[in-house]
C-alpha cells in the first residue's frame, strides 16, 4: 500500500543550534488514525505544523499526492493545503460569524477571489454545509454564532470546516485538550468516523494517552524531538511510556 503520507529526515530548529525536530522519518498509510504522543516541548505541534507547512522545516522532505511540499511554491502550497484539513487546538472559527458561515469557509480554497468575497457559495456546497453539520450533532445551530457554542460544539464546527474542503488528509492538533473528558471522547469519535467515510489518514498530536489507546490505530511516541516509539496502541508498556515522558511519578 502506498503511504498517504511520507515524512523523510525532518527537521526543525527555531533557534540554531538547538534542534526541535531531529531527522523524523515516518510513512503513513493511506488510511491510518495516527496519534502523536510525548511531552510538552518535545516538537510533536511542530511536526503537524511542519506537515502542512504553517512551520517551515530545516531540512528534509514531507511528500503528499506526490509532491514534495516543504518545496513547493508561495502557490502550489497554497493548492496543496486544500487537501489537507487542519483542527485546531484553540478551535480557530470567526467568532463573529454563524455556524454555517465558519463551516462554508472550508471551500474558499476552491472558490475564486469574486465569489469569496461576496461568498458565493454553490448550492452542493450548502447542502453538504448541512449534511456536515448533522454528521458531527449540530443540526439546528447553522445560524447561531460561533462566540455563542461551547468549546465542544466549536470543534465539531471546526471538524465540519475541514471536511469541506474534501481532504485528503486530516491533522488535528491537541484537539481536546481544551475539552472535559465526555467531550473528548465525543471529538474523537467525531474524528475518526470522518476519516472512515472519507478513507483517509488522521493524525491527531494529542496529551491524553488513553484516549489515544482507545481511538488511534497506531501511536507514535516522541521524547527529546525524536521518536522514541512507532506501534500499536497495545504496545505500550510501562517501560516504552517511561522512556517517552520520563520518570516513574507520573504513573502511579
Amino acid at each position: 500500500m502506498h503511504p498517504g503520507l511520507s515524512i523523510r529526515q525532518l527537521e526543525k530548529s527555531y533557534t540554531q543550534g538547538k534542534p526541535v525536530l531531529k531527522g523524523i522519518s515516518l510513512e503513513l498509510g493511506a488510511r491510518e488514525v495516527v496519534a502523536i504522543i510525548g511531552p510538552s516541548g518535545t516538537g510533536k505541534s511542530t511536526l503537524i505544523r511542519c506537515i502542512n507547512r504553517l512551520v517551515q522545516p530545516s531540512a528534509g522532505e514531507i511528500w503528499f499526492q506526490g509532491q514534495d511540499l516543504v518545496k513547493l511554491s508561495r502557490k502550489s502550497l497554497r493548492e496543496a493545503r486544500r487537501q489537507i484539513g487542519m483542527v485546531f487546538q484553540e478551535y480557530n472559527l470567526v467568532e463573529r460569524l454563524t455556524v454555517m458561515e465558519n463551516v462554508l469557509s472550508g471551500r474558499l480554497g476552491y472558490m475564486s477571489a469574486w465569489s469569496a468575497w461576496f461568498r458565493r457559495y454553490k448550492a452542493a456546497d450548502i447542502e453538504l454545509a448541512f449534511t456536515l453539520l448533522e454528521q458531527v450533532g449540530l443540526a439546528g445551530f447553522e445560524h447561531q454564532r460561533a462566540d455563542s457554542l461551547s468549546g465542544g460544539q466549536r470543534q465539531r464546527v471546526g471538524i465540519a470546516r475541514a471536511v469541506m474542503q474534501h481532504p485528503k488528509l486530516l491533522l488535528a492538533d491537541e484537539p481536546t485538550s481544551s475539552l472535559d473528558p465526555k467531550t473528548s471522547v465525543e471529538v474523537m469519535q467525531i474524528l475518526v468516523e470522518m476519516g472512515e467515510r472519507l478513507q483517509i489518514p488522521i493524525v491527531i498530536n494529542m496529551h491524553d494517552v488513553a484516549l489515544a489507546q482507545k481511538f488511534a490505530s497506531r501511536i507514535i511516541g516522541m521524547s527529546g524531538g525524536a521518536v522514541v516509539y512507532d506501534g500499536a496502541p497495545a504496545g505500550l508498556s510501562t517501560q516504552i511510556l517511561q522512556s517517552i515522558y520520563g520518570g516513574e511519578e507520573w504513573l502511579q
